[in-house]
């Protein structure tokens, strides 16, 4: 009889690589899973001491929507087939001692492989048996309900993150419109006090003599009118 290779164990999976856990802490933890149903599994996890059961049960989740969403599997009829962890790479460090001399660190790494499966028409009809026996859902349904309400809420968030990234973007665009309207006004503005000045420049010294001649003629005739004004006032 020829073995499964690990890699071609039948079922729907997550991997979770470089953790960073000892693939041994990781082991301890996956032993207590392997075999449990869906709604069990996680609620091992839950209660579960170790740091590196909130990274398993996120990599369960994985492997459950995987199954769910790729193979049209229900999560009530899920469970964990096979879970291993592989050893990933070390990460050497040096520790300074006493007299000059140093110790290692080695911050181990693991990756980490859950497996789902899917329960036989026998199993599933034996679990509602035991549940109706019972008078409660079984674990794996409550799991499962809980599971959608995260993914809903999550999915809510981001639509709301989604809308007021929209929003905020729309007013930028507004903002900078309104700007790119003042800057030319203010552009054309200076663009004709330019040209004015320009034609100021422009003009020939005939033109200034011209202009001024001009000036005094005017002021010549606004005299002689205020005289005559006066020699009229007195001849009366």
């Amino acid at each position: 009889m020829v073995a499964t290779k690990t890699n071609e164990r039948p079922g729907t999976r997550a991997v979770v690589r470089h953790v960073r856990v000892s693939a041994s802490k990781a082991r301890a933890v996956l032993d207590l899973i392997r075999g449990q149903s869906y709604g069990s599994a996680a609620e091992i996890l839950a209660f579960s001491d170790r740091s590196v059961a909130e990274i398993i049960a996120k990599g369960l989740d994985s492997a459950v929507a995987n199954a769910e969403h790729n193979d049209g599997i229900p999560t009530e009829e899920l469970f964990v087939s096979s879970c291993y962890a592989d050893v990933g790479p070390t990460l050497k460090r040096w520790r300074p001692r006493a007299r000059g001399r140093a110790t290692p660190i080695r911050k181990r790494t693991c990756h980490i492989t859950i497996i789902v499966g899917r329960y036989t028409p026998e199993q599933i009809a034996e679990q509602q048996e035991r549940n109706e026996a019972r008078g409660r859902s079984g674990a794996s349904n409550q799991a499962a309900e809980a599971r959608r309400q995260r993914v809903e809420r999550s999915r809510a968030s981001a639509e709301a993150e989604a809308a007021a990234a929209a929003e905020a973007e729309a007013e930028a665009a507004e903002a900078e419109g309104t700007e790119t309207e003042e800057n030319e006004e203010v552009v054309s503005q200076e663009v004709v006090e330019e040209v004015a000045a320009e034609e100021e420049a422009a003009e020939t010294p005939e033109e200034a003599d011209d202009s001024a001649e001009a000036e005094a003629e005017e002021i010549e005739d606004t005299e002689a009118s205020e005289e005559a004004s006066d020699t009229e006032e007195e001849a009366k």
